[in-house]
Parts: C-alpha cells; sequence; structure tokens
C-alpha cells in the first residue's frame, strides 16, 4: 500500500485553495488503496477539522503565538509568504521531522508557498519521494515530481529551481479538480450552445475572502440593470468572516440573491450560471473546465498572472475593486448587448482545461 503525507495549511490569510487540492487528490488516492494523511498547522481558519470529517488522519501542528513579527520567521527568498508559516521554517521542519520518521511515507506532498529547497532536505531522508505543488517558480525545491498549473508556466521556469532529474508537470491540464467537473463538463457545454443571457449570476470570491469583495460585488450588481428575472448565487466557505455582513445584503437586494455556504456540488451550481464573478485563483480552472464565463477580481499577488492569462486568451475579462461600482455595471450592460461575448468567452474557457488533471498526476504517484 502507498502511503502519501501532505503537508499543506489553511487559514483567513492563506485561504482555503491549498487545502481543497490536496483534499482532492488525497481522496482519489484513497480509492485506489493508497493510505493518506496530513500535516497542518493550527492558525485561525484552519481546516483540519474537516479534513477529518472526510476521513484523513490529521497531524495537528501548534498554533503560531498570536503575536509573531515577520523578522521572527526565516526569510524565503525575499518572498512575503514566509509569514503564512506562522513559525521560523527550521521550526516547522522539526515539528515534522518526528512525524515524517515514524511513519516513512512513500511520498510527501508539500504545497505550502513558505516551503522551499531547505525546508525538503530536512525531510528528504525520510520519505521515499517528494513531490512539490506550487504556482510562483520564484524558489528552489527538492522535489522529485513538481506540479504548476498555471496557464501559460513552461517546465523551463523550474529549469533552475529543481534537480535535474525532476518531473515537472505545467499547465491547467494537471490542474488537481474534484471528478465532478469533469463528470459536468459535456452537459455544462452543451446548455451554453443555446443563445447565451444573463439569467443566473455567480458570485464566488474564495473560501475566506478576508476582506469582504463579495460584498462590493453585491453593491456593484444591485448598481448594474440585470434582467428582472436575474437570480444571483454566492458561494462563501463555511468559515468565511464577513458570511452574516453578506447574508443581510443579499437580503436587501434588488434582484433574487441566495447564499450558499460551504457547499458540495459547486460543479453543479457553476453549471447552471451564465457567468461568474470570482476571484482569479484555483476556482479558475474549475470554472474553465465547465466553459463558464467569468470576470474575474485578483485578491492576492498570486493571482495576477492567472488573471492576465486568462484575460489573454479570451476565457474571461479582469475587473478591479477600485472602482468596482463603475466597472461591473458597464462590464454587463455590454455583455447583455453583445451577448456573443458570453459565447465566446465559453469556448476559450473550455479550451484551457477539460478537468481531468488529477488522473494524469496519481499516475506519476503509483
Amino acid at each position: 500500500m502507498v502511503t502519501v503525507f501532505f503537508r499543506t495549511d489553511a487559514s483567513t490569510c492563506i485561504g482555503t485553495g491549498h487545502v481543497m487540492r490536496c483534499l482532492t487528490l488525497a481522496k482519489a488516492l484513497k480509492e485506489q488503496g493508497a493510505e493518506c494523511a496530513f500535516i497542518g498547522r493550527e492558525h485561525p481558519g484552519h481546516l483540519l477539522d474537516l479534513l477529518e470529517k472526510e476521513g484523513f488522519a490529521c497531524h495537528r501542528l501548534p498554533a503560531p503565538r498570536p503575536t509573531i513579527a515577520p523578522g521572527d520567521v526565516s526569510d524565503n527568498g525575499g518572498s512575503d509568504y514566509a509569514f503564512w508559516l506562522g513559525v521560523p521554517r527550521e521550526q516547522d521542519a522539526n515539528d515534522c521531522l518526528p512525524i515524517i520518521k515514524q511513519s516513512q511515507p512513500d511520498w510527501l506532498v508539500v504545497d505550502h508557498y513558505a516551503l522551499d529547497a531547505d525546508w525538503e532536505q530536512r525531510l528528504r531522508p525520510h520519505v521515499g519521494k517528494i513531490m512539490v505543488i506550487d504556482d510562483l517558480a520564484n524558489r528552489s525545491h527538492d522535489c522529485d515530481l513538481l506540479l504548476d498549473k498555471n496557464l501559460g508556466r513552461k517546465a523551463s521556469d523550474y529549469a533552475d529551481k529543481v534537480p535535474a532529474a525532476c518531473k515537472v508537470l505545467t499547465g491547467p491540464d494537471f490542474a488537481l479538480l474534484r471528478p465532478e467537473f469533469a463528470a459536468h463538463r459535456d452537459s455544462s457545454l452543451a446548455r451554453r450552445r443555446t443563445a447565451p443571457s444573463l439569467t443566473h449570476i455567480l458570485v464566488t470570491m474564495g473560501g475566506v475572502d478576508a476582506h469582504n469583495a463579495t460584498g462590493s460585488v453585491l453593491c456593484a450588481l444591485a448598481k448594474s440593470h440585470l434582467p428582472e428575472a436575474c437570480r444571483i448565487s454566492v458561494v462563501m466557505g463555511a468559515k468565511a468572516p464577513w458570511l452574516q455582513q453578506v447574508q443581510a445584503r443579499a437580503a436587501a437586494m434588488p434582484y433574487q440573491t441566495e447564499v450558499l455556504s460551504g457547499i458540495n456540488n459547486m460543479a453543479e451550481t457553476m453549471s447552471s450560471a451564465d457567468l461568474c464573478i470570482g476571484a482569479a485563483g484555483s476556482t479558475s480552472w474549475e470554472r474553465c473546465a465547465l466553459g463558464l464565463p467569468s470576470l474575474t477580481v485578483v485578491l492576492a499577488d498570486n493571482q495576477e498572472a492567472i488573471a492576465d492569462a486568462l484575460s489573454q486568451t479570451g476565457a474571461a475579462l479582469a475587473l478591479t475593486l477600485t472602482p468596482l461600482e463603475e466597472e461591473l455595471p458597464r462590464h454587463i450592460a455590454r455583455l447583455q448587448k453583445q451577448p456573443g461575448i458570453l459565447k465566446s468567452m465559453s469556448d476559450a474557457a473550455a479550451g484551457v482545461t477539460s478537468g481531468a488533471g488529477v488522473a494524469t498526476v496519481m499516475e506519476c504517484l503509483q
């Protein structure tokens, strides 16, 4: 039996995307008979309870000191992401070492912007192989397999950052999407072949949305001239800090607006939408797999490249939070006057990824 350990974190600062894509891979591996477990730190907003509910063993690392200063965390090649770890990198490695030593897993999957080759080398003697999931190409890794699903990323971007023998998988075709997206792809694309219209708008600004971008989007939609029968669905994480405020805002909207929290049918929800207003994060690839046209908003530095690439391919239009209340109604008006734009965006999005990346990645872990 193959054993796979995942080192990843979620928090109100980090978001949920890293843990959720690792969970997708872990569930697929488990179905094939692998034994999977997670190592995560108990940051505010962690998802360790969810992972345990899904049936995975979790090795919990102590929460960081609440008043830790940036200077207390070892630098990560000049990256601001070092602060996400919450403790010095050497301490994190020391915390993980006894867990890894005892288990000696066949694979250690590392998905964390604050970890790099120094950390990986500390654990290397006690694991069979190391896989890294990265999106930044800004630091070195000591790994056997590296996955970067960003659009436009090339293996050559990691030529001087990984060992020569490392296998590098790049591009959205390797994105770790739940099987439901591939399953709903055909039906979602089929409904978009008819004349497009704006009858259902989906708003999804990430699992945490720490700065309440969702509220800003709803305010802008309230000022937009939508069809009277148009309905709006808002998806938020169950632990999103602004959930109650968004629910109150939704109740006051001039259009039928529902707030969905912690849902498990995201592919179905996306398939029924005509347009998504969403963060340019990992859900971008879910939208592409379903051919869902999007207006994307950059909420973090690592999302800028995704938004630019999607705009260049024609799969999405870029929005900025300031001045969103002017910009969004203008885009909505244009899409209603020129509905063919929705169709061309859908076609471009569908060409980005088929959503079947998990199966390909799993083959590399056998």
